[in-house]
């Protein structure tokens, strides 16, 4: 078996846990403050009406939790994280969060609670309450930052300003919630001077994981406007992987690699093809960094 090249999440809750450990993607039926008006509308410009997820919005909390525990995909392992994906998570007073909460963690196959949300939708409040679920789940919490260059950021409607997620980081690191932040490759009028900055912005805070998400057009959204209009151009594959192991070799070696790239509902995909093979994006970025032997953090500079 060969040696991994970057710190991957199943084989870290492989060893945290003794034992496979599997997600259950959870829709908690909440919106977003950047689409009802408190921060902005319409969402980021790459994000569609069904947020991050392919769901089934018609069945309870409880309900899409049983359907996973008893089809097959209950049967491929023994332990489980119960994933809040869909939208902003923690989009809600504390009484609504916990009875959410508490309808998905009905089975002691449930190891862990994973959240995620804005920082601009953390508060000491909310961190309370997640603190709440330590005593017996493993609680973290996935911030959205996709860059730090606040120019591109405010052009993708993000709604909040870079010292708005370091305060979310600082309050969750503060009360022990592991953080995971999810940074995007490919966004409009981002350049690779733009993810460099990224990175070392990263770097400099306390955060446990990663997920680097490929940024792609899926129909109905403000993207995919400017892809008809010939004003968004999605990455080449190679380029694609090319950023990614950039990123990878310049993080520290500690962060948590929960993904490499980005899943776009299938029905709902425009560009770029090759996003429809995860595959590809996976076997390229191990097969390069094992030829030039590269690891993660081999390039990080403190």
């Amino acid at each position: 078996m060969q040696e991994d090249r970057y710190l991957k999440f199943n084989k870290w809750l492989k060893d945290k846990f003794g034992e496979r450990v599997l997600k259950i993607c959870v829709d908690g039926g909440f919106t977003c403050p950047n689409r009802d008006g408190k921060c902005g509308y319409g969402g980021c410009i790459f994000c569609s009406e069904r947020g991050s997820g392919e769901h089934i919005k018609s069945l309870d909390i409880q309900e899409q939790v049983l359907q996973h525990l008893n089809s097959y995909r209950g049967q491929r392992a023994n332990k489980f994280i119960v994933y809040f994906q869909n939208f902003t998570n923690t989009y809600d007073n504390v009484e609504n969060l916990r009875h959410k909460y508490d309808q998905a963690l009905i089975s002691d196959r449930i190891v862990a609670l994973a959240i995620a949300t804005r920082p601009d939708c953390i508060n000491l409040d909310i961190v309370n309450l997640l603190r709440s679920y330590q005593r017996k789940y493993y609680v973290y919490v996935e911030l959205g930052l996709q860059t730090s260059n606040e120019e591109v950021a405010k052009f993708c409607n993000r709604g909040y300003k870079n010292e708005v997620f370091t305060q979310a980081v600082k309050l969750l690191n503060d009360n022990g919630i592991d953080v995971v932040v999810h940074i995007m490759v490919g966004l409009p009028q981002e350049s690779d001077k733009d993810i460099a900055e990224t990175v070392q912005f990263i770097n400099k805070h306390n955060v446990q994981g990663i997920k680097i998400h490929s940024t792609y057009v899926v129909k109905g959204t403000k993207l995919h406007n400017l892809y008809i209009n010939n004003q968004y151009t999605p990455l080449e594959l190679n380029d694609y992987i090319n950023k990614v192991i950039y990123i990878l070799t310049h993080i520290r070696n500690d962060i948590v690699v929960h993904r490499i790239s980005g899943d776009a509902p299938k029905d709902l995909l425009v560009a770029p093809e090759w996003n429809r093979h995860k595959k590809l994006v996976l076997n390229n970025v191990d097969r390069l960094m094992r030829e030039n032997n590269l690891y993660q953090g081999c390039l990080y500079n403190k």
